[in-house]
């Protein structure tokens, strides 16, 4: 009965105590960068990571799959060496417009920098003066 009346062993001080709120692991000193398991490390490209075996991006080449290679939009206006977009023609212009009037992006049309700025001057003109719709009819 004298076993009960003792009190249990306690846990060392430094495993008990809190560790400093300053992020660094208990080997680290507390104002440098921490190199260990974390954030701020070297980035490690793991399985999906780039540059994996197969020499793809997303890893390992899949067998059996067929690999789509996304052909690389190229600008109508550049092709056609248009030094300016008339907004006039409004069958020119009426591809680069939603249905709901809206004016495409170029990462749907392909268009450059340069000619998407054009044509977008190009559809608002050409919208003022009703030769485009603003919005679809309802």
């Amino acid at each position: 009965m004298a076993d009960e009346t003792t009190p249990a062993p306690q846990a060392p001080a430094s495993a008990a105590a809190p560790q400093a709120s300053s992020g660094a692991p208990s080997g680290a000193p507390s104002g440098g960068p921490s190199y260990g398991g974390g954030h701020g490390g070297p980035r490690h490209s793991g399985p999906g990571g780039p540059g994996g075996p197969g020499g793809r991006p997303g890893g390992p080449a899949k067998r059996g799959k067929r690999s789509f290679v996304r052909k690389k939009k190229v600008c109508r206006f550049c092709v056609d060496k248009a030094d300016f977009i008339d907004y006039k023609k409004a069958e020119i212009l009426a591809p680069f417009i939603q249905e709901r009037g809206k004016i495409l992006p170029r990462r749907m049309t392909g268009t450059c920098a340069r000619h998407q700025r054009w044509l977008a001057v190009a559809i608002k003109r050409a919208q003022n003066i009703a030769l485009l719709p603003f919005a679809a009819e309802l």
